[in-house]
């Protein structure tokens, strides 16, 4: 984790910047066990909210499942309205793209240019410009060793086996977003580092939302592969906010798409 904080893209934080973040889509090959798919239509509505009203977009890691799917040119073919707008939000300079344990190989510049376009961090460092909190951006796959230092012992066994025991019904006990012993360790860790180093830290891997306070420094974006919807954190008016994607139905008893806020923002003068 202080590597990657050490290691870190800045971008300011001011009242001016708005930046929208979603972790963990998990974009895969259409096949079953691709959990993006039942939730593209929620994550492309959302983006073209946050296109049109000028957010910065921050995907904070495992945006392409690349530990069941050997190619990124399969995830690209199966998804192109979801690359044809993050390619906007790129030509536009407002695109930046954090890696995590399930797309590691974005790390490598090399892999990046072939198959994205745009190079993939670390994390990245938000400066407030009115020197109060600064945010740091990261996965958090980094609080476990096996998804860190050891990753790819653990993508040989999710491609070799757990995936096809997932398909009969078998969870994967590796995986922090599926494993409640584990979520809660890794959420204690992140926790604990975010309040030692003093910054605000949002993360993603777990898969569980979860907002901060004024105790505690520690957000979660949750995932785009709930059933229920795509959760993450917007960042306006220097405040943090976890909103909620979903359908929903208008009176007229017509289908929707509907943006719902999760709890207060939290603001960082406050903290």
């Amino acid at each position: 984790m202080s590597k990657a904080y050490e290691h870190a893209l800045v971008l300011p934080l001011s009242a001016d910047t708005k930046y929208m973040i979603f972790s963990d889509c998990h974009r895969g090959d259409g096949r079953a066990d691709d959990n993006f798919l039942k939730n593209e239509l929620l994550y492309l509505a959302a983006l073209r909210y946050y296109d049109k009203y000028a957010f910065t977009y921050v995907e904070l890691g495992d945006g392409d499942e690349l530990w069941e799917n050997r190619s990124m040119e399969r995830i690209r073919q199966m998804h192109p309205h979801s690359f044809e707008m993050l390619e906007k939000f790129g030509r536009e300079g407002r695109l930046y793209v954090i890696y995590g344990n399930h797309d590691m190989v974005k790390k490598d510049a090399g892999f990046c240019r072939k198959n994205l376009g745009y190079l993939c961090y670390p994390g990245i460092f938000l400066k407030d410009a009115l020197h109060k909190k600064n945010i740091f951006l990261t996965h958090g796959h980094q609080a476990q060793i096996m998804n860190s230092t050891f990753w790819k012992v653990n993508r040989f066994l999710v491609r070799y086996l757990w995936k096809n025991l997932e398909l009969l019904g078998v969870p994967d006990p590796t995986s922090a977003a599926k494993n409640n012993t584990r979520k809660e360790s890794v959420e204690k860790r992140l926790a604990e580092w975010a309040s030692s180093q003093q910054v605000i830290l949002i993360a993603g891997h777990t898969h569980r939302p979860m907002a901060g306070t004024e105790q505690s420094l520690y957000f979660n974006t949750g995932s785009c592969v709930h059933p229920a919807g795509i959760t993450g954190i917007e960042i306006e008016n220097r405040c943090i906010t976890l909103i909620k994607w979903s359908l929903g139905t208008r009176l007229d008893q017509t289908v929707c798409v509907s943006r719902e806020v999760l709890g207060d923002a939290v603001c960082i003068d406050n903290l």
